[in-house]
């Protein structure tokens, strides 16, 4: 079988809000001017939101600007913010710290992200754009010039051996004159264009976290529909940046995650069983007993913010939202920015792709003007500082983001630097070990009933998506100095060190079937020898109302 190809002026890559955003914004300026333009937006979920994962608290910023009635269309913000609350933890006890300014979120509103992509999806196909859930971009297109001009999906139906089955289907060649990346943290294709096209010389390496979230129904009793409550300090020490947040939505529901910056040095950390140790605290889970866990999910995400923006912009296409690492950490805010950069990249596409006679492979270098002259260029300048002021702790992270905040205002003439988490692990015999609890069943869980809930599946006879640069790394290097830390900081439970019945020969058994497509893997192994690629599309998590 041949391959098909479809062409269109402009396609999307990726249906998180800063795509999405993209999309409408193309069509209407399409209105506005007469011309138009033919959008295609795919996403590698079974639908438009079924891999979105986020708190989240909602900026509306972004929004009001895009689609100014958005409440006469009935968009899902349902839950306006009533009540902050930023909190010390203590092994056994609780104290009440002054919110931040960034952390005020009057005005904002407490979501489903996922809901509101999905409520995003409807307003971009009434308006005419193509959208094609479960098609999984595998690799980038490029012409004889070297210029993108789409992307390709993966081939369904490829056996485990790489040998077509008689489900075989080829993939579609997607082409256009522009193409925009959407793919969030640590995109895929995203990472290949870094070393193409050279996107990230001269900038700071990115730095990310891993965020691990589970969706509670509680008792009526508790339930405070618009607190938004955060926490610093216990169960992570103080060489560790991290922090947790409660979010009580209505009907009864708690959006509860815990966050650990993946620049942790110590391998025997497990940021699950950290998140799972939070919830015993007495003040967290007097909110969950007599609950009932419905959701889980886990994402890597961007935390560079200014310092570790790419390059935006390459012959065909750009980068838009969390794939180019738009996220507000000071905030723990990304949609309204990534909504934002989608929306001046489709002006830059725009005019582009209404040029007369217009090829493609043409570099849309407004984009990133566009950006620099925005407030999201302002708000990540302002904030560039706080996140790495704590490498060296807690106490002087906080201290330095007071200073910052309230003296500076976030206009020091100096700009902090940022590190590669991967390079940050000491060898597991000189950092301390942690004694985790066993889940009880009640508000602490295990790995596997996570993933249960998370909705992950793929098709079992496909080639494992979790690849090794060098099938000697797992156990010559990381089990022997730093004791396997891909059992630990994957939460989903899918690397194994296996032993034969006499606890010999050690084996990295890889539970793809599990992967819940958080990236962390493929950002925190210390050689970078794992390499997350595109499964079959339509394949791992289905989030609801996440």
């Amino acid at each position: 079988m041949e391959r098909e190809s479809m062409e269109f002026d402009v396609l999307i890559v990726g249906g998180g809000p800063s795509g999405l955003s993209a999309a409408i914004r193309l069509k209407q300026l399409a209105a506005e001017t007469g011309k138009d333009i033919e959008v295609c937006l795919i996403e590698k979920g079974s639908e438009v939101g079924a891999h979105i994962l986020s708190g989240a608290v909602l900026e509306p910023r972004a929004l009001n600007e895009l689609i100014p009635d958005w409440q006469d269309k009935n968009a899902p913000l349902d839950t306006a913010v009533e009540t902050d609350k930023f909190m010390f933890l203590t092994q056994s006890g609780s104290f009440q710290l002054p919110t931040p300014p960034q952390m005020n979120n009057h005005g904002n509103y407490i979501i489903s992200l996922g809901n509101f992509c999905r409520w995003l999806a409807e307003q971009a196909e009434a308006m005419g754009v193509e959208i094609y859930p479960g098609f999984a971009a595998a690799h980038v297109i490029t012409n004889d010039n070297g210029e993108v001009i789409g992307v390709g999906t993966g081939d369904m139906g490829v056996g485990k051996d790489g040998e077509k089955t008689d489900q075989y289907m080829p993939g579609m060649d997607l082409l256009a004159k522009q193409v925009i990346f959407a793919e969030g943290c640590r995109g895929h294709l995203t990472k290949g264009l870094f070393e193409t096209f050279n996107l990230r010389e001269g900038k700071d390496p990115q730095t990310y976290a891993i965020g691990i979230k589970e969706l509670w129904d509680i008792d009526p009793a508790k339930s405070k529909p618009g607190t938004v409550w955060h926490s610093v300090g216990w169960p992570l020490s103080t060489d560790t940046y991290g922090g947790s947040f409660l979010y009580h939505l209505n009907g009864n529901q708690v959006a509860v995650g815990y966050v650990v910056g993946l620049d942790y040095s110590n391998p025997h950390l497990s940021p699950f069983e950290e998140f799972q140790r939070f919830k015993t605290h007495p003040a967290v889970r007097d909110v969950f007993e007599g609950g009932r866990r419905v959701s889980y999910g886990a994402r890597a995400l961007n935390e560079g913010g200014f310092q570790s923006v790419p390059k935006l912009t390459f012959p065909g296409g750009c980068l838009v939202g969390c794939t180019a690492g738009f996220l507000n950490v000071p905030k723990i805010k990304g949609t309204h920015t990534s909504m934002k950069s989608g929306m001046l990249a489709a002006e830059a596409v725009f005019e582009v792709v209404t040029q007369d006679d217009v090829t493609a492979g043409i570099e849309p270098a407004s984009y990133a003007d566009k950006i620099e002259g925005s407030w999201l260029w302002k708000e990540l300048y302002k904030v560039r500082n706080i996140r790495p002021s704590f490498a060296k702790g807690l106490w002087a992270g906080m201290v330095y983001s007071a200073l910052d905040t309230y003296i500076l205002r976030g206009n020091a003439p100096w700009t902090f630097r940022h590190h590669a988490d991967h390079t940050n692990l000491k060898p597991a015999d000189k950092a301390p070990k942690i004694d985790y609890p066993k889940p009880d069943g009640v508000v602490s869980f295990d790995r596997n009933s996570s993933v249960y809930l998370s909705g992950t599946n793929h098709e079992e006879n496909q080639p494992v998506h979790l690849t090794l640069k060098d099938d000697t790394v797992p156990i010559a290097h990381n089990l022997a100095i730093y004791d396997a830390p891909e059992q630990r900081y994957c939460p989903a439970g899918v690397y194994e060190i296996v032993r034969d019945d006499n606890g010999d020969n050690p084996r990295l058994q890889i539970n793809a079937q599990n992967c819940v497509h958080c990236k962390t893997c493929d950002i925190k192994d210390p050689t970078q020898n794992i390499r997350w690629v595109t499964p079959e599309g339509g394949g791992g998590p289905n989030y609801p109302n996440m």
